[in-house]
């Protein structure tokens, strides 16, 4: 089980399972006042606005981010579409956004709702999911 790390700005709070990142890079990239990876703590929800914070985590792709309403109890990750959406990213992972059902080859079972990534490049150390090592070899996948 992932260990979960929650920042708030109280308003809303943000959990992070560091080990369901796949680093694409999409959370520092489109909302760097928030999330600033060579920092610690690396998540600053206090950086913008809580509807900046919440439109930035529900882009995350493998669901390691997610959110809940500290008032409410409301909570959510990446992605509310009620189809599977399946998208290749170049040279990455494959993108399922939808609720999904993982069946592994030993029989076990496990469902998702909302953003998750598997490995294309088949050097991931959490198979099937993406653990960012298609960078670190060089990956080149078609689209």
């Amino acid at each position: 089980m992932s260990k979960e790390h929650e920042y708030t700005n109280g308003e809303v709070t943000i959990v992070w399972k560091k080990d369901l990142c796949s680093h694409s890079t999409k959370c520092w990239r489109g909302l760097p006042s928030v999330f600033k990876p060579g920092q610690r703590p690396w998540i600053l929800p206090e950086g913008a606005s809580t509807e900046a914070v919440i439109n930035q985590v529900k882009q995350c792709p493998s669901g390691a981010l997610s959110y809940r309403m500290n008032d409410s109890g409301t909570s959510a990750s990446g992605g509310s579409d009620p189809a599977v959406r399946v998208e290749v990213s170049a040279n990455g992972p494959l993108l399922l956004n939808g609720r999904i059902r993982l069946v592994h080859g030993d029989g076990r079972t496990e469902e998702r709702d909302g953003p998750t990534a598997l490995c294309r490049c088949g050097a991931s150390a959490k198979k099937p999911f993406c653990d960012g090592s298609h960078r670190r070899v060089g990956f080149t996948g078609s689209h």
